[in-house]
């Protein structure tokens, strides 16, 4: 038996093993199994060696460990070069090497949204594991005039920015796009906010920061990278502003897309009932 994992702390929200398992069975891909495991950093080293020995064919990452492991594989894609930030896991001529599928997925997700990020301003909330696959999308030559970096606690943040301005030193892009603010300070109104933290994925969570600029704003978008609750806080009391709202269901879909396919060779289809699959 093939055996795939997504591996997180928490992982009990993951909709991974329903929507690659479908896939399995969609295509004759027999005797593969994938399943959710909750994890600690310990054991982060042993899962590398089970992908490295054969014993698990593909492994994707979830929070909090997609900077982490990135300190156990042999190997990484440009990608993650970029961003030091794995969610894809698979081994290649005996190395196991790190992919980043987050940025790709949400890249699609905005594309077919008919969202472009040239010119805008975008707030983002956040500066974990996924962060810097999401600054990777707009920090381009053809990509946003002004990115806002905030996080609960700004020395992490702060980090985030000086590593990316190494990166940008490096392909030469200009470093002055990135600015770090405070929590909660105001700021001009952007045209894309954010959240890439994990407050929401309780339903009773919020992330307590206050939006009210933007009543009646029908050109903001609000993305949040969730998918499970359908719904946040933050998309609900955006909805209820006026503005436009968009979870994480795409770039999740997306992402696992990239992954499978890079697992098994098959490009899996994404249609409606894939995406009626995610809300049963």
């Amino acid at each position: 038996m093939d055996k795939y994992l997504v591996i997180g702390n928490p992982v009990e929200h993951s909709q991974s093993p329903l929507l690659h398992n479908y896939w399995f069975k969609k295509y004759g891909i027999l005797n593969s199994i994938y399943e959710k495991r909750k994890v600690v950093k310990d054991d982060l080293k042993k899962i590398v060696q089970q992908v490295k020995n054969g014993d698990i064919k593909g492994v994707n990452i979830t929070v909090p460990f997609k900077r982490e492991i990135f300190n156990y594989i042999d190997d990484s894609s440009h990608e993650v070069k970029l961003t030091k930030s794995v969610n894809t896991l698979i081994k290649k001529d005996n190395k196991v090497v790190g992919y980043n599928t987050d940025q790709g997925g949400f890249e699609i997700s905005l594309r077919e949204n008919n969202w472009k990020s040239k010119d805008k301003k975008i707030l983002i909330l956040g500066a974990g594991g996924v962060t810097p696959s999401i600054l990777s999308s707009f920090v381009r030559e053809d990509g946003a005039s002004k990115i806002y970096l905030c996080n609960r606690t700004r020395n992490k943040a702060d980090e985030l920015k000086k590593f990316w301005d190494k990166t940008l030193d490096l392909i030469s892009l200009k470093n002055d796009t990135i600015e770090v603010i405070d929590w909660g300070k105001k700021i001009e109104l952007c045209d894309l906010v954010i959240n890439t933290t994990s407050v929401g994925l309780s339903k009773d969570e919020s992330l307590k920061f206050d939006f009210s600029d933007y009543s009646n704003n029908e050109d903001a978008l609000f993305y949040d990278l969730i998918y499970n609750p359908k719904e946040t806080n933050f998309l609900k009391d955006a909805k209820q502003r006026g503005n436009r709202i968009m979870n994480g269901k795409m770039m999740f879909l997306w992402q696992a897309h990239l992954a499978f396919k890079m697992w098994t060779g098959v490009g899996p289809n994404i249609n409606e009932e894939v995406i009626d699959l995610l809300d049963q």
